[in-house]
C-alpha cells in the first residue's frame, strides 16, 4: 500500500515537472504532437501506478524521453521556421475578404457548418463582414472583421487617452509582495502606513490589496469568520 502511493507520488510529480517544461499554453493551445505526447504520458504513468509489479524506472524511461522529445522538438521549432512548418503546420486562410477560400475548406476537411459556428461564437455570424478568418496551427479560429464592421476606438475619432497600465499586486492573504514593491519604489513602510490611515494595522490582516498607475491603493481585509 505504502510502495504504491509513493510510486504514485514520484510519478505523479514527474509527470507534472513534464507538463511545466513543456510551456505554460493551455490544452486548447497545444500543438497537435504536443497533445500527443501529454496523452502519451498520462497513460504511460498509469501502468506502473496500477501495477505495482511493473518496474519504476520501466516507467520513469519512457516518460522521460517523451518529455526530452517534447523539448527539443519545441527548441528545433522555436530555431527553424522550416522546421517550425513542418512539425506545427501553418495557418490557414479559410475565409478571405469575405469569400470562403473553399480549396482550403477542402484541403483540411473543415465542413462549413464548423466554420459558421466558430463565426458566431465570434460575433461575427455574416461571412461579408469577415476580412480574414484564419486557423491557427492550435486549431482555434481567429477572425479579422472588415473596418467597417469594426468597433469604434479612440484612434478612431483621434481621442487621446491616458496610459491605463496593470495594477500591481502588494498583498494576497496577508503575504507582502517585497518585488513587487521594490518595481515601483516603495516599500513596505509605505504600505504599512498608507494601510494604517484607514484603520488596518496589522499587513497580516488584508486579503488582497494593489497599486493601480494613477496611484490609487485599493486593499480589503480578511473577513473575522475566516
Amino acid at each position: 500500500m505504502l510502495i504504491g502511493i509513493i510510486r504514485t507520488l514520484i510519478l505523479f510529480t514527474v509527470v507534472v515537472i513534464g507538463l511545466r517544461l513543456m510551456g505554460k499554453r493551455q490544452i486548447g493551445q497545444l500543438q497537435p504532437y504536443e497533445l500527443v505526447i501529454v496523452i502519451m504520458l498520462s497513460a504511460l504513468a498509469a501502468i506502473p501506478m496500477e501495477n505495482t509489479g511493473v518496474p519504476l524506472a520501466s516507467g520513469l524511461f519512457p516518460i522521460f524521453t517523451l518529455i526530452v522529445a517534447q523539448v527539443a522538438l519545441s527548441y528545433v521549432a522555436l530555431k527553424s521556421e522550416r522546421a517550425r512548418g513542418i512539425i506545427c503546420g501553418t495557418p490557414s486562410v479559410l475565409i478571405e475578404n469575405g469569400k470562403i477560400v473553399e480549396q482550403e475548406l477542402y484541403r483540411l476537411r473543415y465542413n462549413i457548418n464548423d466554420l459558421l459556428e466558430q463565426l458566431r461564437s465570434k460575433d461575427t455570424p455574416n461571412i461579408a463582414d469577415v476580412e480574414f478568418a484564419i486557423l491557427e496551427t492550435s486549431g482555434k479560429l481567429n477572425v479579422i472583421p472588415k473596418s467597417q464592421k469594426r468597433p469604434v476606438v479612440p484612434a478612431d475619432m483621434n481621442l487621446p487617452t491616458a496610459y491605463e497600465g496593470m495594477p500591481v499586486t502588494l498583498i494576497i492573504d496577508g503575504y507582502v509582495f517585497h518585488k513587487n514593491l521594490a518595481k515601483i519604489n516603495l516599500d513596505a513602510d509605505w504600505l504599512k502606513s498608507e494601510l494604517k490611515n484607514f484603520g488596518v494595522n496589522n499587513l497580516k490582516e488584508v486579503l488582497f490589496a494593489s497599486l493601480d498607475t494613477e496611484g490609487k491603493l485599493f486593499y480589503q481585509v480578511k473577513s473575522k469568520a475566516m
